[in-house]
């Protein structure tokens, strides 16, 4: 995974991801097959292997079609798996929103609809409401980005310029049986916010919208400000009947398999929880606080932390993403601080605009950064830390895992010499 691999931190990561594989997580959930037809639709990173998962495990008629980011797709037979853009949004996922919206318009009472949703999908059905644009879309979606709002006002703003998102597309669906499995790669696991809750009504309004444009600052093309005022923009509200809702992994479900991993591997595990939210150099500056107190005890701790960090970026700025950013900042912050080390990584395999899922420091980081030229500050300061990681070697490089819980960040703090590295 990175050229100088730390084993202890990376079997952590590994066996995080091991938890919330679609294989294991999906098929304990799956309803009853109906009397009539089965269609599957879905989006987001982990949609491919949520329908293999599916296929694997259906008995009776399968078919329907899914949509996930670029090179994120797994073969499956019966049902179509569609790649689109992701952050920003193409015309791909626009064609797939579609098409899932006339899967969905087929289906009579003795029918099901099974949902696959996972994080990154709200991208994928990339859709707009009547009059908006699909390049409106993507230029609200970059801004939003860019602002460090968090994902349930992002994708606030999503659903009311959509027409599949928010409950659209389970209205689309009616009278069918319903069924939509989550996997949650969102602060509080709040399954309507997940992808935009396309078969979940919504309880925020075109106001709010309207309002986190304005809190961040954004002012959107002509078509985006009229269907925000737009009541026909609307989305339906909670008491719509949805069927039945089951996450099926979510943050939680990975720091839990860790904290039983760090302590077979000797370490005291501390869960701050899978819920973290804010900048990530600020969250990165809280964390090495509570690591250097740790440390002064002289226990060897495991600190396990889940959640969506944030990054506020003004002008150009260099690859990498929060993960990176958060490693970097702790890295600085530590300023190397011995028997100390931790990772920080998006469970998805892809942290921001960077090619690596995160990165991994160490005692030794800024040493061996400033003998190599770098300097870690500037570079935090320009969002490069992307750069600063693949130049140590020490970024962690996975490829798409086809998942998607969100940061996982471990530190470990040694208490001396009897520290395990054999996970």
């Amino acid at each position: 995974m990175t050229d100088r691999p730390d084993p202890t931190l990376l079997a952590l990561f590994e066996a995080a991801l091991r938890a919330v594989q679609a294989e294991t997580c999906v098929p304990p959930h799956l309803p009853p097959p109906p009397a009539g037809r089965t269609v599957v639709v879905g989006a987001g990173k982990a949609a491919a292997a949520m329908a293999r998962a599916v296929e694997q495990r259906w008995d009776g008629p399968l078919s329907g079609a899914v949509v996930v980011p670029y090179g994120h797709g797994v073969g499956c037979e019966r049902i179509a798996v569609i790649e689109a853009a992701h952050p920003v949004p193409d015309a791909a996922g626009e064609a797939a929103a579609r098409r899932m919206l006339d899967l969905a318009a087929g289906l009579g009472p003795d029918d099901l609809l099974l949902a696959l949703v996972s994080g990154g999908g709200s991208a994928l059905l990339a859709l707009p409401a009547p009059g908006v644009s699909l390049a409106d879309k993507r230029a609200v979606t970059g801004a939003l980005l860019r602002s460090g709002a968090p994902i349930a006002a992002i994708n606030c703003v999503r659903k009311h310029l959509s027409a599949i998102k928010g409950g659209r597309l389970a209205a689309r669906a009616r009278p069918a049986r319903l069924a939509t499995l989550v996997v949650s790669d969102v602060p509080g696991d709040d399954p309507a916010t997940v992808a935009s809750g396309p078969t979940l009504a919504d309880a925020t309004t075109l106001a709010d919208a309207r309002a986190v444009l304005a809190r961040y600052r954004i002012a959107p093309p002509d078509a985006v400000r009229r269907a925000l005022e737009d009541p026909a923009n609307e989305t339906p509200k909670p008491g719509a009947a949805e069927g039945a809702v089951h996450i099926v992994a979510r943050a939680g479900d990975a720091l839990a398999t860790v904290c039983a991993a760090a302590r077979a591997a000797g370490f005291e595990p501390v869960d701050l929880g899978g819920g973290i939210e804010g900048e990530a150099r600020e969250v990165a500056a809280a964390h090495a606080a509570l690591a250097l107190r740790h440390a002064a005890l002289g226990r060897a701790v495991a600190l396990v932390s889940g959640g969506e960090t944030t990054v506020t970026i003004a002008g150009e700025a260099g690859r990498g993403g929060r993960n990176a950013e958060y490693a970097l900042a702790l890295a600085l912050a530590l300023d190397g601080r011995a028997g100390i080390r931790a990772i920080a990584c998006d469970t998805d395999g892809i942290d921001g605009d960077s090619e690596a899922a995160g990165a991994v420091v160490g005692p030794d980081t800024l040493a061996r950064a400033r003998a190599a030229g770098l300097d870690a500050a500037a570079m935090l300061e320009g969002h490069r830390s992307g750069a600063f990681f693949a130049a140590l070697g020490d970024a962690v490089v996975t490829g798409p895992t086809r998942t998607n819980v969100n940061d996982f960040r471990c530190i470990l703090i040694a208490a001396g010499p009897e520290e395990r590295t054999d996970l």
